[in-house]
């Protein structure tokens, strides 16, 4: 059953399923606590399982200004903290992957292992195409705000030509939007601490595999598993492959069950 639980000022909704090693779920963007519902249900059997809707999603309240990574992850520290859970483990699909590794770096002391799903958080390079697209909406935009309504119409047409999806659908989370994806942890992810399990689809056309190869070599404590077919959303492509390594590295079989 869901509870809604006030964290630092924002309404969020939560869910906890299972029993076994507390492990945080942190969803992906424009995503919500049922898009988590393969690992929640495949991994409930061996493990406690925190899911909730991550701030601007789902029937979460949305953050009071716009927000960075720090944010998030300052959030996600008072949620550890406000449920009391000492050293969970923490699964991040996507922009969650990218909570998570903040979180390592800036609060290591309050995590276990860590999980990171075609996560986010290495800025892409960016193709002389897409910054002169860029470069036309901005112009538009600074033309079109001097005509008022008809303007901001016109300025509404082109940012759905020019844009990502996630940001043409983002609404009042664009300028949240905007700030995560300016944002490169790649210099901070040598400084992760935690023992860091990457799985990835080979197909993932979001966040590429070149990232969770880059993530395996500059993590010190890393390794990579490539789910081939798989897309960005890797958990439900190949889901039952996907709970078992999961499941294995968040509470490996104590002795006595292999024996």
């Amino acid at each position: 059953m869901d509870q809604f639980l006030d964290i630092d000022g924002i309404r969020t909704r939560y869910r906890r399923v299972g029993d076994g090693p507390d492990v945080l779920i942190l969803h992906g963007w424009g995503a919500r606590i049922e898009a988590m519902r393969p690992i929640l249900d495949g991994l409930s059997r061996t493990l406690t399982l925190h899911a909730v809707d991550l701030p601007g999603f789902g029937e979460t309240a949305l953050p009071p200004q716009p927000w960075g990574v720090s944010e998030y992850a300052e959030w996600t520290r008072s949620l550890i903290e406000s449920l009391g859970l000492e050293r969970p483990g923490v699964i991040g699909h996507s922009h969650g992957g990218r909570i998570a590794i903040r979180l390592a770096t800036a609060h290591p002391e309050l995590i276990g292992r860590l999980v990171l799903v075609d996560a986010a958080g290495i800025r892409p390079k960016r193709t002389w195409s897409y910054r002169r697209r860029v470069a036309k909406a901005k112009l538009a935009k600074h033309v079109l705000r001097r005509l008022g309504a008809p303007g901001r119409r016109a300025q509404e047409r082109i940012a759905a030509r020019s844009a990502s999806p996630d940001y043409a659908n983002a609404g009042p989370l664009r300028p949240t939007f905007v700030k995560l994806v300016n944002e490169d942890l790649t210099p901070e992810l040598a400084r992760v601490q935690a023992s860091t399990l990457l799985i990835w689809g080979d197909q993932d056309d979001a966040t590429p595999l070149s990232d969770g190869q880059t993530m395996e070599r500059l993590i010190p404590d890393a390794g990579l598993v490539v789910l081939e077919g798989a897309g960005h959303f890797s958990y439900l492509d190949q889901a039952q492959r996907f709970n078992v390594i999961a499941g294995h590295f968040l509470a490996p079989p104590t002795p006595a069950a292999v024996r």
